[in-house]
C-alpha cells in the first residue's frame, strides 16, 4: 500500500501542475499500432524470438504527457497442434519463476507521464528514463533504468522542484528511482543558492548541493547473487558559472564522494559548450582504495550486482589521481549531436586488476532527429570498460569484450515508422559471450 500511495501521489503532482497550466493549452491525442519481432530474455536467461502486435495511445496537454504500451506477444503455428500461442510473461506476474510482483508487470504498460523539460523550475517524468545526472555526476551520471529493453521496461521517476517556483530561488531538490515497483534505486540532490540575494556578478548563481543515492535490491535483476547488502553513496558539491556568455560559456565545480566501508573521491572539473555547439569538459580526480567514480553510471542496472560484491570487502591497495576529459558537438538546434568521453587514471595500468576505475574507460553517444537526413532518426551508445588491461588501449577500444552497445534506427514514412532496436551486454559466461536482445517493428500513428 505504502508503495501505491506513493506513485497516486507522484502522478497527482503531475498531473495537478499540468491542469494548472493555461488554459488555452490544446488537448492532442495519438494513438499507434505496432507489429514487429522480438527476441527476448527469459527468467533462465536464454534468449527466444516472439512476434509482437502492440497498441499505444498517447495523450498530450500543455507541458503535460501520457502514454501508453500495450504489448503481446505471440507465435502463430508453434507446433503442428497449435494455431496460436500467447506470451504469458506479459500478463502473468512471476511467470516462469522471472520474480515479477503485479507493479514490476503492469506499472511499464504507462510508456511515460511527464510534465515540462529538465530545468525547468518543475518538471516530472515517469517510466523510461535515460541520462539523468544528479549535481556533477560524480555519484549518478547518465543512470538510465532502459538497459533491459526489449525484454523488460521499467518505470521509474525523475522529478524536480526549483524554489524559483515559488519566487524563492534559495533552493531545489531533484528526486529519482529507477523502479517504481521496487524503490530498488532511489536518491536525491537538495541544493541552494545562498548568495541569489546578493546581485554579485557569479556568486548569485553559485550552488551548493548535497546529493545521496541508496541501491536497496543490488541483487534484484541478477540470477546468481543473493543477500547483498543495500549500497549508499553520499556526498557534497559546488557548482558555478565562471564565464557568462553565449559564445564562450564556463563553469566550475567540484564534488566529495563517500562509499561504503572507508572510500572516498574528490574531483573538480570545469566545462562548458562553445558558441552553442562544440561541448567540452575535464576532470581532476582524486581516488581513495577502491572508490568507484560516478557508481550510478549509465549502465548500473547491467553490474549492480558486481559493484556491490566490492564495496561488501575493505578496500585494497593506495589511492591514486585520476582524469577525465570530454567532447562533442551538437548541431542544428541539437538535432544532430555526438559526444565522447574518456576517463582514467594517472599510474600504470595493472595488468590482473578488478576495479573498473583503475583502467581507461570510454563512453560515445550519438543521436540524430528526424530532419536531418529525410525520415530517419537514430541514437546510439558504446561504452568500453578495463582498456589496455588485454591488448593494449587501441587494440582494446575496438575489441567488444567488456563493451556495452545499443542502438536504435528508425524511418518515417508518412504515418508508419520502422525501428530496430539492438543491445548488445559482454559477459563472459554466455555462450557467445554477449548478451544480446532485439527488436524490429513498424507501427502506424493515427
Amino acid at each position: 500500500m505504502k508503495k501505491i500511495m506513493a506513485i497516486i501521489i507522484a502522478a497527482s503532482l503531475v498531473a495537478s501542475a499540468a491542469f494548472a497550466e493555461d488554459e488555452s493549452a490544446g488537448l492532442d491525442f495519438q494513438a499507434g499500432i505496432s507489429l514487429g519481432t522480438d527476441v527476448l530474455v527469459d527468467a533462465s536467461g536464454e534468449t527466444e524470438t516472439w512476434n509482437s502486435l502492440g497498441f499505444q495511445p498517447d495523450l498530450a496537454l500543455g507541458p503535460f504527457g501520457l502514454g501508453f504500451d500495450f504489448t503481446l506477444h505471440f507465435k502463430l503455428m508453434p507446433n503442428p497442434d497449435t494455431a496460436l500461442e500467447i506470451f504469458p510473461g506479459d500478463w502473468l506476474p512471476d511467470y516462469e519463476g522471472s520474480g515479477k510482483n503485479l507493479l514490476d508487470l503492469y506499472l511499464p504498460k504507462i510508456m511515460y507521464v511527464r510534465y515540462g523539460q529538465r530545468g525547468a523550475p518543475l518538471f516530472a517524468k515517469l517510466g523510461s528514463i535515460d541520462d539523468l545526472t544528479l549535481g556533477n555526476g560524480f555519484i549518478v551520471g547518465s543512470y538510465s533504468n532502459t538497459k533491459f529493453l526489449p525484454s523488460q521496461r521499467i518505470f521509474g521517476l525523475d522529478v524536480g522542484v526549483d524554489g524559483t517556483l515559488f519566487d524563492f530561488p534559495y533552493v531545489g531538490v531533484e528526486l529519482l528511482t529507477g523502479n517504481l515497483a521496487r524503490f530498488d534505486v532511489i536518491g536525491g540532490r537538495l541544493f541552494a543558492r545562498p548568495l541569489v540575494s546578493t546581485g554579485l556578478p557569479l556568486l548569485e548563481d553559485l550552488q551548493v548541493g548535497a546529493t545521496v543515492a541508496t541501491d536497496r535490491l543490488p541483487e534484484l535483476y541478477s540470477d546468481t547473487a543473493s543477500g547483498s547488502a543495500p549500497v549508499t553513496v553520499y556526498g557534497a558539491d559546488i557548482f558555478m558559472p565562471v564565464i557568462k556568455s553565449e559564445i564562450f560559456p564556463l563553469a566550475a565545480f567540484t564534488e566529495l564522494a563517500f562509499e561504503p566501508e572507508g572510500r572516498s573521491g574528490f574531483m573538480v572539473g570545469a566545462g562548458g559548450r562553445l558558441a552553442g555547439v562544440i561541448t567540452y569538459g575535464a576532470q581532476l580526480r582524486l581516488l581513495g582504495a577502491g572508490f568507484l567514480p560516478v557508481y550510478f553510471d549509465a549502465n548500473y542496472d547491467l553490474f549492480r550486482a558486481d559493484k556491490a560484491a566490492l564495496m561488501e570487502t575493505a578496500p585494497t591497495g593506495d589511492g591514486f589521481a585520476g582524469w577525465l576529459a570530454k567532447a562533442g558537438a551538437s548541431l542544428f538546434e541539437d538535432k544532430l549531436y555526438f559526444d565522447v568521453s574518456v576517463d582514467g587514471p594517472f599510474k600504470a595500468i595493472p595488468v590482473d586488476g578488478d576495479s573498473a576505475a583503475e583502467y581507461p574507460h570510454l563512453r560515445g553517444v550519438v543521436g540524430m532527429t528526424e530532419g536531418i537526413i529525410g525520415g530517419f532518426f537514430v541514437n546510439g551508445s558504446y561504452d568500453k570498460y578495463f582498456l589496455g588491461k588485454a591488448n593494449g588501449f587501441f587494440a582494446d577500444l575496438v575489441d567488444p569484450n567488456d563493451a556495452v552497445i545499443s542502438a536504435s534506427f528508425n524511418y518515417k514514412t508518412g504515418a508508419a515508422v520502422f525501428t530496430l532496436l539492438y543491445n548488445l551486454t559482454y559477459n563472459p559466461d554466455s555462450e557467445n559471450g554477449f548478451d544480446v536482445t532485439s527488436s524490429l517493428q513498424s507501427s502506424i500513428k493515427f
